[in-house]
């Protein structure tokens, strides 16, 4: 699916965006290995998360939808996993999360699973996940250091682990492996990642604590209680409109009671760095995380370097921050962000490649890119290359660009925010 972008001369209103992408994955995850009833409001009905819903249900897990976005997951505990059909492999579609988190989950089972998915999934590496549960007892082989993984799930042991680079999903995966072992593990990560594991885990009953990057989990529970939670708007879904209304003329835009955990919100940090009118207003907390809603309104933005801790905790939003960089006074660096390299798709290439086109000045760095602006940009015609989260960044810098910009590829944006082009349309954006 293509869509056409034109010039955009304001945009204004006030949207909620849909739930965490990362919340929602977790809470049908751990329902699934509590002892009883969990339910999950405001759950994200978007492709990846349906990944871990599909893949759920095909271990036996009985979940309901009562309401719109609204699930009741009936646990089975810890060991009460089933696969349904036998040796057929569990179909992860293009969900990074739902294969690396399953996967901790799996090797203390006592059954054999093969986790597999589609093309774009298949070229991202499992090696880092595989490396920790092996640590632990579990045999799990991968292809060529990708999926299709095996796993032989059994009696794990406690470790201790020292990841070589900050990942929310290789912390998540050895805590979750963790669960099934007698003991302590230890996580020692080199920077801040995600903690919504550890929050989400810690109001299930589990010892988990973290003091100076390193996290401790307790485990051999007998069994994890229930959930009852709301998931919170996704700050990642929430920069798309917050910088377009930072870059479009006349533009003011208000999101609704997002999620502000401080290891998701480093654009948000950067961008009131680099000058940007953001005002914070009704913060509160919304199952066990900040929230705020958020009011940004057009900015005359400065260049910045971002490297270091800071780029883990905004690694899902580069691609729309390169957008925002092209309008800033100055040169934005940006290093330290060899993970890019391995998403959805190689970020830094397809966003330096897309840019170019519609005119940036871009210069690619083996960690990172440099954008010079303030850049006038031209419409063009541009690719997603498969990512949700590019398509989304091409369309805003469509609505700068001067005539008409084409977007190929733009169904990948159901993987994480499937209202993003009629909320845009709501608020003044010129896309058909």
């Amino acid at each position: 699916m293509n869509l056409r972008v034109s010039t955009c001369k304001t945009l204004r209103g006030s949207v909620t965006v849909p739930g965490d992408k990362s919340i929602s994955h977790r809470a049908l995850l751990f329902g699934a290995i509590a002892e009883g009833t969990s339910h999950v409001r405001n759950w994200l009905p978007a492709a990846d998360c349906q990944a871990t819903l599909q893949a759920l249900r095909s271990l036996s897990i009985e979940i309901k939808e009562t309401s719109a976005n609204r699930f009741d997951i009936q646990g089975k505990g810890l060991h009460g996993l089933r696969p349904l059909a036998g040796d057929e492999p569990i179909n992860c579609q293009g969900s990074g999360t739902t294969m690396r988190l399953l996967a901790g989950i799996l090797a203390g089972q006592v059954f054999t699973t093969i986790l597999d998915g589609h093309s774009g999934l298949r070229r991202r590496p499992m090696e880092r996940i595989a490396t920790p549960l092996r640590l632990m007892g579990a045999r799990v082989e991968t292809t060529d250091g990708h999926p299709p993984m095996t796993i032989y799930g059994g009696h794990l042991n406690p470790i201790d682990y020292s990841m070589p680079v900050a990942s929310a999903q290789v912390k998540s995966a050895v805590l979750l492996a963790g669960l099934f072992a007698e003991g302590e593990t230890v996580v020692y990560q080199p920077g801040p990642a995600r903690d919504h594991t550890e929050r989400m885990l810690r109001a299930q009953g589990v010892k988990v604590s973290e003091h100076d990057g390193i996290i401790r989990l307790v485990g051999g529970f007998p069994s994890l209680k229930p959930l009852d939670v709301t998931v919170p708007a996704d700050f990642s879904s929430a920069a798309f409109p917050m910088a377009a209304a930072l870059l479009v003329p006349d533009g003011q835009v208000t999101l609704n009671q997002v999620n502000l955990n401080s290891t998701r919100t480093g654009m948000l940090d950067v961008l009131v760095e680099m000058g940007a009118a953001i005002e914070l207003r009704n913060q509160a907390h919304t199952g066990g995380e900040p929230t705020a809603d958020i009011t940004a309104s057009t900015s005359s933005l400065q260049g910045v370097e971002v490297a270091g801790d800071t780029v883990v905790r905004m690694i899902d939003e580069f691609p729309i921050f390169a957008v925002a960089a092209t309008q800033a006074n100055g040169i934005t660096v940006v290093r330290d962000a060899h993970e890019l390299r391995v998403k959805e798709s190689d970020r830094i290439a397809a966003v330096v490649g897309e840019l170019r086109k519609l005119g940036a000045q871009v210069e690619e760095y083996p960690d990172g890119f440099a954008i010079e602006g303030p850049t006038r940009l031209a419409g063009a015609i541009v690719n997603s290359h498969g990512d949700h989260r590019l398509a989304m960044a091409l369309i805003v810098a469509g609505m700068l660009a001067d005539g008409e910009t084409i977007v190929k590829d733009t169904k990948v944006i159901g993987d994480s925010f499937p209202e993003f082009v009629s909320q845009m349309r709501q608020m003044g954006a010129d896309i058909s």
